[in-house]
């Protein structure tokens, strides 16, 4: 359809309007406006056409310039943009809007681009594009004459900025030179509220969000001198940037992000009380743990030391932290946080905003990939992320919490399979990959098991799109990983290959899920919750990995049945039983039977990697893919014109997540840090300049591992043996928990959980003599506990001397002469 133009009082048509935003360009404006002219009356098919120039508060003589021309051909005409110069944004806008073309050409008035680029436009917009971008970066262009270096290179930092947070796929927005459908200009400017260079980037949005064809045209361009661009036009696209993507966030977005905030700081309300003061007793001994990790990466920084090994505890062999996923990937950029408002605040804001970054991560998901719902997508994402075995895993596990990058390396691996940007999606894939490997790399397994039985279900359901995928599919990981491994190499040897290294870690004959723990509720279940129930189908209240509820698993069953025919459906469901096949064991138990039969994970069971997975965990896999099918059966509800199906299938969609909807995580006041660490007094007892430990009895373990927070309380002050960490044990290497036990540690133990005194001879005091000069030990520690009077004499008869009593502790000072 042909625009149209007044002129003499008659109306014609107009093909072509070009639309020149001038500021001060009195010199080049005059032989810009001649080239075009002189370019468009020689076209072969003459067609009509206007040239408008729109004067952005010139100072200098550029109005008079135009009227000189528009005297000689009245198709050129000046729109005054005001008495200031408001930016290229606006005048564009006036420009645009008082245009009648059917295409309308944007050009710079120092025509970089030369006007007999114009053909290449044209012809990408009669091929069926809407918009024709010119382009310095797209393959063909040609640029015979460079700017300066430095603005080149901001340039290109700007377009690449530009493609990951606005326009992906575009190599350069910025480029003077666009075509675009008359029409379809006039709309999205008339919507754009940008005055500055950013205009470019909005209108491309405007296109890409109305699904408007955009293509990227390569053309010649040629620096001229007198650029109007100052060096804080690059700020202020910056700035434009940040306003365009914030108006681009829907209030319902808002609204979904805010609720995951609230209802992840409610879970954690217990803690929040006083972060310092407040312990998870879900936790066992975790918090400890956790806190201990992120507050030795913080010291290993400020001391400049190796991140990924430590002797402060598990002396004298250490601690190797890589193979402790210490998720260096938050507790280093945590670290200031730590310092300044110690570990507890660090870990608490490190587990509160992940949890909660995580459902608004699978939120994005579900709406870019699933439904475009948002009450929906909400649903879903919801129950993702706060399903009861992520509940059980906030009580403890960081790494099972904050699972952001999931969804993100999911969308990306969706992306691959486009065969669009396969080098560029690869490369980020990888470097998304390896970012997690730094968060959590037992999630990244189970999440690339997730997206295998998924691709497996889906790929069979729907060959057509399998056979156009996998090619690109496989081009794209295989560049991802070429990208991750420079990465992670170092890391990863050491962790698998470094000091304290080991091989698999066992958790048991048998470490899955019973049948019934898939239809039971998980003690934290607000309405239903049954801790004896739970604690019997599971490892400990922090592995509660499946406990879905029958009215959850009944739900989903109905949902797969009434929405059979569709490929994404069965794919979900398919992915579902597979994973909850699998998070049974290499055996299965039947309830109530004496029937055990071999489960599928007995194929995987001895597989590298694969071995020290604690199976009950892939039940987490089943997470999101329920919330996927509950935001699909959400969307089909609300689109339904009966009221009275839209009632009943809301409500078995309330009736079946009332039943694991969390209650807050329980707390309690929390043992305070003896004076004996807390003032210093341990100084006097241990020579840490000679590499001497102060020995915590009985030794700390993954039982009781209190003794970590003193250390950190100290300041890392002072090194110890014992510990909570994962390390090697015999010629084979096999990991397990805590330390290497010695003889003396494991009498102690002893005592501590039986609270008998043995006979103490001889042989024993030599043994403990042993194993104090073993650890180096400067002073033995024993604090108020259950059976600490039993411990307290043991430890008198294996040092011959009974201890002191000092800040809150008793102390055994084992230097010669005391």
């Amino acid at each position: 359809m042909s625009g149209t133009h007044r002129a003499g009082g008659g109306q014609v048509s107009v093909d072509l309007s070009v639309v020149v935003p001038a500021y001060n360009e009195e010199e080049r404006l005059g032989p810009t406006l001649d080239a075009i002219i002189a370019h468009l009356a020689a076209a072969e098919a003459p067609a009509r056409w206007e040239i408008i120039v729109v004067d952005d508060g010139s100072t200098d003589r550029t109005a008079e310039v135009v009227a000189a021309v528009t005297a000689r051909d009245a198709r050129v005409q000046l729109v005054s943009a005001g008495p200031r110069n408001r930016g290229k944004g606006h005048a564009l806008r006036l420009g645009v809007l008082a245009s009648h073309g059917r295409r309308v050409l944007l050009t710079d008035a120092d025509l970089s681009a030369p006007i007999d680029e114009l053909e290449r436009l044209d012809k990408a917009l009669s091929d069926g594009h809407t918009a024709a971008i010119g382009s310095r970066e797209a393959p063909g262009a040609s640029i015979e004459r460079h700017q300066h270096r430095l603005r080149e290179a901001l340039g290109r930092a700007g377009n690449l900025l530009i493609r990951g947070v606005a326009v992906p796929g575009i190599r350069d927005t910025q480029c003077g030179f666009k075509l675009f459908d008359g029409d379809r200009a006039r709309e999205a400017f008339a919507a754009s509220r940008l005055h500055g260079f950013g205009i470019d980037v909005e209108i491309l949005r405007y296109f890409r969000r109305n699904g408007w064809p955009v293509v990227e045209v390569p053309v010649r361009w040629s620096h001229q001198p007198g650029s109007k661009i100052r060096p804080r036009d690059y700020a202020r696209v910056l700035g434009e940037l940040a306003v365009l993507r914030t108006r681009s966030v829907r209030p319902a977005d808002v609204l979904a992000v805010t609720c995951f905030l609230l209802m992840s700081v409610t879970l954690y309300i217990g803690r929040w009380r006083d972060p310092n003061g407040r312990y998870l007793p879900d936790s066992l001994q975790d918090q400890n743990q956790w806190e201990w990790f992120f507050a030795v990466t913080a010291d290993n920084l400020v001391h400049l030391r190796n991140p990924l090994f430590t002797t402060f505890q598990g002396f004298p062999d250490g601690v190797n932290l890589m193979a402790n996923t210490v998720m260096l990937g938050l507790s280093v950029p945590f670290a200031p946080v730590t310092l300044v408002l110690g570990p507890a605040v660090s870990l608490a804001l490190v587990m509160t905003l992940g949890l909660a970054a995580t459902a608004a991560a699978w939120y994005w998901l579900i709406v870019k990939r699933v439904v475009r719902h948002r009450g929906a997508a909400f649903a879903g994402a919801a129950l993702a992320a706060f399903a009861p075995p992520m509940v059980s895993h906030a009580n403890a596990h960081p790494n099972f919490v904050v699972l952001f990058m999931i969804p993100l390396i999911t969308d990306r691996a969706l992306r691959l399979c486009t065969g669009a940007r396969t080098q560029r999606d690869g490369t980020v894939l990888g470097l998304m990959a390896a970012y997690q490997i730094f968060l959590g790399e037992e999630p990244l397994l189970l999440a690339a098991m997730g997206m295998l039985l998924f691709a497996a279900a889906y790929g069979l359901l729907r060959r057509d799109v399998a056979r156009a995928s996998w090619r690109p599919l496989l081009r794209g990981l295989g560049v991802a990983i070429l990208v991750a491994i420079p990465l992670v190499a170092l890391p990863l040897s050491w962790q698998f290959f470094g000091p304290q290294s080991y091989g698999n870690i066992a958790h048991g004959a048998n470490s899955g899920n019973s049948p019934l723990a898939l239809l039971s509720f998980s003690e934290r279940s607000l309405l239903a919750g049954d801790r004896e129930r739970a604690d019997a189908l599971s490892l400990n209240i922090t592995e509660q990995n499946a406990f879905y509820g029958w009215p959850l698993v009944l739900l989903a069953l109905g949902i797969v049945v009434r929405l059979w025919e569709r490929p994404l459906v069965k794919a979900l469901a398919v992915t579902a039983v597979g994973a909850a096949l699998l998070s049974l064991g290499p055996k299965i138990r039947l309830p109530q039977t004496d029937l055990v039969l071999p489960g599928p994970w007995a194929l995987f069971a001895e597989k590298p990697l694969l071995e020290s997975v604690i199976e009950s965990r892939v039940a987490m896999i089943c997470a999101p893919v329920l919330g996927m099918l509950l935001a699909i059966a959400f969307e089909r509800l609300a689109a339904v014109p009966g009221l009275g199906t839209r009632y009943v299938g809301f409500l078995a969609i309330t009736l079946a997540l009332l039943p694991i909807v969390p209650a807050p995580l329980r707390s309690v006041e929390r043992a305070e840090v003896p004076a004996f660490f807390a003032d210093g007094t341990w100084r006097s007892y241990v020579d840490t300049g000679a590499g001497e430990t102060l020995v915590p009895v009985p030794l700390p373990d993954p039982g009781n591992a209190e003794a970590l927070r003193w250390q950190t309380t100290a300041g890392f002050g002072f090194r110890m043996p014992g510990g909570y960490f994962n390390g090697p044990f015999g010629e084979d290497r096999v990991g397990i928990y805590g330390a290497v036990p010695r003889h003396t540690s494991n009498l102690l133990r002893d005592v501590r959980h039986s609270g008998r005194v043995p006979v103490i001879g001889d042989n024993w005091r030599a043994q403990a003599r042993q194993d104090f000069a073993y650890w180096q030990a400067g002073a033995l520690v024993l604090r108020p506990q259950m059976y600490d009077e039993q411990v307290r004499v043991t430890v008198d008869k294996l040092v011959g001397r009974p201890g002191k009593w000092v800040g809150g502790v008793w102390v055994w000072d084992l230097h010669a002469g005391d």
